[in-house]
């Protein structure tokens, strides 16, 4: 998470945690969890070897273990930050693969455990565009009464040209869908992006950033595109097809986003860093305190404290 300390410019931006002290009275970690999921990506409903980029984590490498219950992976994800958070309020979010790829039941069991822990302020989903069928709407909506629901859509590009190539699975007519429903709901959607897609241009990426904000999005995640080992991008790079973004470029990219994301869609991050263990590149990425504090101070014009949060 980024910590907001002292402005330095005149555009107003709403960061996830300015979001959650207003929204929830204090600071608020989130835990990553494994509801035990796959994906149609890989299971041969569209295909099996996932998205190009997607590790055989499902990007869950930060995620509790699937084993434990989801009370013992949010028990865990507790002990993890106790030496430098005293509070006791915490976000469950099922991170790893597709986190609605389920029947509506075994997914009610699993949100239900998470959502009614005494510590968790709300939950957070991360899953596709083209897993939100009715019922599973349907059951969002009524956990949303209880607790804050969001649900993290995995959009990463508007252009067909990119999505066909990293195997997305579905066009941008299904994203427009799904967040309109989600929306007529009142479920709050993030929108995650990734910037450094091989063949986009700036002008790609921004403007996938402004349809994204215009589309009515509550929150947006850029992410830095990592190679991890094992996957099929990274065949692609170590053959010197595909190249990844320097320091220097990403920081001057997200400048340019900084500027067209509007005061009402909260920045929920704008870098991640990718699990050491199977980073491949960009490895400038893998100094995440560098890299934050880089982008507070010249992305969004902060003096900023070394961070510690996810």
């Amino acid at each position: 998470m980024l910590m907001q300390t002292m402005r330095l410019h005149e555009k107003d931006m709403l960061l996830l945690n300015d979001y959650l002290r207003s929204r929830f009275g204090g600071k608020v970690y989130k835990i990553s969890l494994d509801g035990g999921f796959t994906c149609p990506n890989r299971d041969g409903t569209l295909g099996t070897g996932g998205c190009i980029f997607c590790s055989a984590g499902g990007s869950g490498e930060f995620a509790q273990s699937r084993e434990l219950s989801i009370t013992e992976q949010i028990e865990n994800g507790k002990k993890l930050v106790e030496s430098k958070y005293r509070g006791n309020m915490y976000i469950a979010y099922f991170q790893a693969y597709t986190g609605t790829y389920a029947d509506a039941e075994r997914l009610r069991s699993l949100f239900t455990e998470a959502i009614m822990h005494p510590d968790i302020v709300a939950i957070s989903v991360a899953t596709r565009p083209d897993c939100l069928p009715e019922d599973v709407l349907d059951l969002l909506e009524e956990l949303n009464r209880i607790k804050p629901v969001w649900v993290e859509l995995g959009l990463q590009t508007i252009h067909e040209r990119t999505a066909e190539y990293i195997r997305r699975g579905y066009p941008l007519a299904v994203y427009d869908r799904a967040l309109e429903q989600l929306q007529r709901r009142n479920i709050e959607v993030i929108t995650h992006v990734i910037i450094g897609l091989p063949g986009e241009s700036l002008e790609d990426i921004l403007a996938t950033v402004r349809y994204v904000c215009e589309s009515g999005t509550n929150g947006i995640k850029l992410q830095l595109l990592h190679i991890l080992k094992g996957t099929d991008l990274e065949k692609e790079y170590l053959a010197g097809k595909v190249s990844v973004l320097s320091e220097d470029e990403y920081i001057e990219i997200l400048k340019e986003c900084v500027k067209i994301i509007p005061e009402n869609v909260v920045i929920h991050r704008l870098t991640g860093d990718g699990d050491k263990r199977i980073l491949t590149a960009p490895l400038w990425s893998g100094d995440k305190k560098h890299v934050i504090n880089r982008v507070n101070r010249e992305v969004l014009g902060l003096y900023s404290e070394p961070q510690t949060g996810r």
